[in-house]
């Protein structure tokens, strides 16, 4: 199995949107939540979750 220049570029882009969550979830830890109470908490779920899914190579 060789890696072809689309899976460098979806392992690219989904490290990519792992990225800007984590930011995102930090940026709203920082601010207090954008005034959006323990809803901005998803964003590290969901960067946790995709995380976990490339670890064992699920995605």
């Amino acid at each position: 199995m060789g890696t072809t220049n689309s899976d460098g570029e979806a392992l690219s882009l989904l490290w990519l949107v792992i990225l800007v969550l984590l930011i995102l979830w930090l940026l709203g830890l920082l601010t207090e939540g954008f005034g959006l109470g323990g809803l901005f908490h998803v964003f590290l779920v969901i960067a946790l979750i995709l995380l976990i899914l490339w670890l064992l190579r699920i995605i």
